[in-house]
């Protein structure tokens, strides 16, 4: 055992029975390694990682390999998902170095924590053009020893790189209508657009969630219909996929092919979240355009397996939801999801044939010689067929039964705030869709358990670890808000909108730099990384900085804070011309600003019968809009102030900063917008 066995990250007491005499990070390890003058490996994963795992496995359970290490260095490891702020100073040392990145993550310090050299996986004999972890231990400690001054001065440049975090800078070509920018941003997406297998660019290929949001939006307010065709031929590919777990609902983090077929089996909670919200708007304007289509069926199955997974495997007791679910069970990738044609026919008897057409399985195997289960265009029709979309059901619930019985995955059960406040938010957007009360129930109670659990003496928590609360960063604050504006929309409780204007008041004197319109990653006050970071790209989450600008944007349809009407615009003013160049690693960031250059629109729904008639107007695909409702005035609430009820409600619209008068009928209210 080592110091790692009192910790609680999953991922760190995977390593406590390692030889390696493994520390977690605190300053205490800088002040041993300075005392003795020794490097510092800061050895950077997550519970879920399988390269992680097998260098585990290869090297860091070897004595040979562990008396290096604790000879000659002090060795920390690191959850990524417990401290990103950590991961992401010494990723870009990685990315510096080596031009790449991924996990594991291995870098190599001065004891003042300055990186010197980095790369990811290192296997135990020299493979793969990679030298083995053993040589470069050896190597690094006769660095250290021989040329030390060298090491330092390149750790000193190195570390004023990473210290030098701007924006990224395009040169603007010129000024632009919004319009003209919205369809350069459009231009240049689907210049990405895969147009046989859907999503963007080729394998691996990852969800793109905030992309297809991006271009449902756009589609709406400029009328293209090819962005909208492309988001759902998109999230049609990947229901049908591999990268969707058929039996059991949910999705692994990426398909390594091009078709979605072949997942890293891995579920993470994030993308999850991320899937049901997009979803939940794609449902929308399926509905509206087709109540019994299949896309509407389609769509709306998957958000309510995907749910029920997330109730049934990731949900706590008491209502937080766990981080993530490993690709690897008894050692093997994907052996808890994948079949033989032969364990299906047991099974199903003499409806297995019909089955394995349908979902590909065949005696020879698709993978690896077992079958992922995944749809073709080519059962498209069969799934149609009267009663099929029954059976096939059935027959699903029949094999999660004999799954179950399988030794499952690991499970990381670490509370994360910040994809904590996305699922929640999925939750609520997901009612918001489908109307199902228990989405409703969920969210909020996840939201009290955050609100109760992941505080401390007043501050928010990143997660709780071994060594006690790490404080919480942009993201958590960012997508805390954004989850409690959601709940306001689905309970017009005015408790939700006080939190979230608290929670933004502290995140523009915590976290917001004036001179440069845009916002740290860490708190001022934190002290024990080398560097305060700044994150602008959108990538597998989106960044706080643009989540941060799409709250505001929301807030200031509500309240009236003449100090905050700016800041969105200028946040968006400095990355423009980025966003501009390169949307898909700025989605989050476009979405900010089409809802910037679009008029927004507010219905507050006022009488005796109001939550039923916002319920209608949530469940229409409206973009850029806050629908809110209230048995009778509330004076608590600015969007209801001045508006009056009666017998039958009254619906307020007003958009692009305009008021209608206020009707009754939801007719009335679809003509109006």
């Amino acid at each position: 055992m080592n110091r790692l066995s009192e910790e609680t990250s999953p991922y760190l007491l995977q390593h406590a029975h390692n030889p390696v005499d493994w520390y977690p990070w605190s300053p205490e390890v800088f002040e041993r390694a300075r005392a003795e003058q020794k490097p510092v490996i800061v050895s950077i994963g997550y519970s879920t990682c399988h390269w992680c795992h097998v260098m585990e496995r290869e090297s860091f359970e070897d004595p040979a390999v562990a008396e290096v290490m604790n000879r000659y260095f002090i060795s920390i490891k690191v959850d990524r998902e417990e401290r990103p702020d950590v991961d992401a100073v010494y990723m870009e040392a990685c990315q510096l170095l080596t031009g790449g990145g991924g996990w594991p993550l291995n870098c190599f310090l001065t004891p003042d924590g300055k990186p010197f050299y980095a790369g990811t996986y290192f296997p135990p004999r020299p493979a793969y053009n990679r030298p083995s972890w053993l040589d470069v231990l050896k190597y690094m400690a006769d660095v250290w020893e021989t040329r030390r001054e060298t090491v330092l001065e390149q750790a000193e440049r190195l570390a004023g790189h990473i210290r030098n975090d701007t924006p990224p800078v395009v040169a603007p070509s010129g000024p632009d209508s919004s319009s003209d920018q919205m369809n350069k941003i459009f231009e240049r997406i689907r210049a990405q657009f895969d147009y046989a297998q859907g999503g963007f660019g080729g394998a691996p290929k990852f969800p793109s969630t905030m992309a297809i949001q991006l271009l449902m939006e756009y589609s709406w307010y400029y009328r293209q219909p090819e962005a909208l065709q492309h988001a759902f031929f998109s999230l049609e590919k990947m229901i049908s996929g591999g990268i969707y777990d058929q039996i059991g609902g949910g999705f692994a983090r990426y398909a390594t092919d091009r078709e979605w077929n072949i997942p890293h089996f891995e579920k993470m909670l994030y993308d999850n979240a991320l899937l049901v919200g997009v979803l939940a708007d794609a449902c929308k304007i399926a509905t509206t355009r087709d109540p019994a289509g299949r896309f509407s069926i389609l769509f709306s199955d998957t958000i309510r397996e995907t749910l029920e997974w997330v109730r049934r495997e990731m949900t706590s007791p008491e209502g937080a939801f766990y981080t993530a679910l490993d690709a690897d069970s008894e050692g093997v990738e994907g052996k808890f999801y994948v079949w033989t044609k032969e364990e299906i026919r047991k099974l199903l008897g003499e409806g297995a044939e019909e089955f394995c057409f349908f979902y590909n399985a065949s005696e020879e195997g698709n993978w690896e010689h077992t079958n992922i289960l995944y749809r073709s265009t080519d059962s498209a029709d069969l799934e149609g067929s009267p009663g099929a979309h029954r059976k096939f059901s059935e027959q699903r619930a029949l094999l999660r039964s004999e799954r179950s019985k399988r030794i499952p995955p690991l499970l990381d059960t670490k509370v994360l705030l910040d994809w904590n406040a996305l699922m929640c938010s999925a939750y609520a957007r997901a009612y918001m869709a489908l109307g199902d009360e228990s989405y409703r129930d969920a969210a909020t109670r996840n939201m009290d358990f955050l609100l109760e659990h992941m505080r401390e003496d007043g501050y928010l928590v990143h997660v709780r670890t071994g060594g006690g609360p790490v404080p919480a960063f942009l993201d958590d604050y960012a997508f805390l808000v954004a989850a409690l504006l959601d709940l306001l929309v689905i309970t017009s409780e005015g408790k939700y909108l006080q939190l979230a204007e608290q929670y933004t008041e502290f995140v523009l004197d915590t976290f917001y730099d004036p001179d440069q319109h845009n916002m740290y990653s860490t708190r001022r006050e934190q002290t024990d990384i080398i560097v305060r970071k700044k994150d602008f790209y959108d990538n597998a989450t989106p960044s706080g900085n643009s989540v941060m600008v799409l709250n505001l944007q929301r807030l200031n349809l509500i309240v009236n804070r003449p100090e905050w009407r700016d800041i969105p615009v200028r946040m968006l003013d400095a990355m423009k011309s980025s966003v501009i160049q390169f949307p898909l690693s700025f989605s989050g960031w476009a979405q900010a600003l089409l809802h910037q250059t679009q008029p927004p629109v507010q219905i507050a729904v006022i009488g005796a019968d109001a939550s039923g008639k916002a319920s209608k107007i949530r469940e229409k695909f409206i973009p850029n809009s806050m629908v809110m409702a209230t048995e009778q005035y509330d004076n608590n609430i600015p969007l209801f102030a001045g508006k009056q009820g009666q017998k039958e409600s009254l619906i307020y619209l007003c958009e692009n900063f305009v008021c209608h008068r206020p009707v009754v009928s939801l007719n009335e209210l679809w003509e109006l917008i």
